[in-house]
């Protein structure tokens, strides 16, 4: 199976927001159009994360998705807030491939079952949000990676899987926005445990670290944020709509020094140099 590149847009009210530790949050400026220039870049899926759903009990990305979905035609996974079956469906309705969901299912374990039984495991994408509590041991969080749950992150790979979770969506929330790498022994882990495709996200600050959580990580798709986004900034200066919030300092260098920005071409150049079997950048 090629490995998947993917850009991970997380949502707050109609903006693109990139934080550390799924805190601070940083406007960069406007999603759909973000999600426009990876589609021409060539990545293979899209994730929309609506970061703050939780915390109002409800998803808002309806109208962004139907937006979105007119124009990007590569699949999309969305998530945050879905509690219910009619939740689902009304993001499929919207245009969405996949759906994400974490703290529904935590809470509620059988409604990942209702929920593939539903609409199909390969619609079901379970995200996993770790921090790690000691050697060889993660606790899954909640609402964003505000919440914790005392619930083990590997065995709840599991046993999302053995409900119907057709995908892991794997996010240390210990490395995410930190530039520092992705969690490799985490990722490594549940991806050994489970039998499902696991994406990687959080942490990638650089080409190479994607390489690296495929290879040493065994993912088998990378969700990236901060090296693709800052990239994206750069490419975008003409577009005054697609960038927001203070420009200036968001195209400069001292957003985030530990990141080199990266397209997803370039990611995915580094990829088959190393005879990483991935799709190939096509479009235009």
């Amino acid at each position: 199976m090629s490995v998947r590149v993917i850009a991970r847009l997380d949502i707050k009210g109609p903006d693109l927001v990139k934080g550390i530790h799924l805190e601070g949050l940083r406007v960069l400026g406007r999603p759909e159009r973000f999600a426009r220039h990876y589609y021409e870049e060539g990545a293979d899926e899209l994730i929309y994360m609506d970061v703050v759903a939780s915390l109002y009990g409800r998803n808002s990305l309806f109208d962004l998705v139907s937006r979105t979905a007119s124009e990007v035609f590569v699949p999309l996974t969305v998530g945050g807030g879905l509690r219910t079956l009619e939740d689902i469906r009304t993001m499929l309705r919207a245009g969405a491939d996949k759906v994400a969901i974490n703290t529904a299912a935590i809470g509620r374990p059988e409604f990942i079952r209702e929920a593939a039984q539903a609409f199909g495991s390969s619609t079901i994408v379970v995200s996993i949000e770790a921090i790690q509590r000691g050697e060889g041991a993660w606790e899954a969080y909640t609402d964003n990676g505000r919440e914790r749950t005392g619930v083990d992150a590997v065995a709840w790979a599991r046993e999302a899987v053995a409900l119907g979770a057709g995908e892991i969506l794997l996010t240390s929330i210990d490395r995410e926005g930190t530039g520092r790498g992705f969690d490799l022994e985490l990722t490594r882990t549940v991806a050994d445990a489970v039998d499902v495709p696991v994406i990687a996200s959080g942490g990638a600050g650089r080409a190479e670290d994607v390489l690296e959580v495929v290879l040493a990580g065994h993912a088998d798709a990378v969700a990236l944020a901060s090296i693709v986004h800052y990239d994206a900034i750069d490419r975008l200066a003409d577009a005054a709509e697609a960038v927001t919030g203070n420009t200036e300092y968001l195209r400069s260098r001292r957003t985030f020094s530990v990141v080199t920005p990266a397209s997803i071409a370039e990611v995915k150049s580094g990829l088959l140099a190393r005879a990483v079997d991935c799709r190939p950048v096509a479009r235009a």
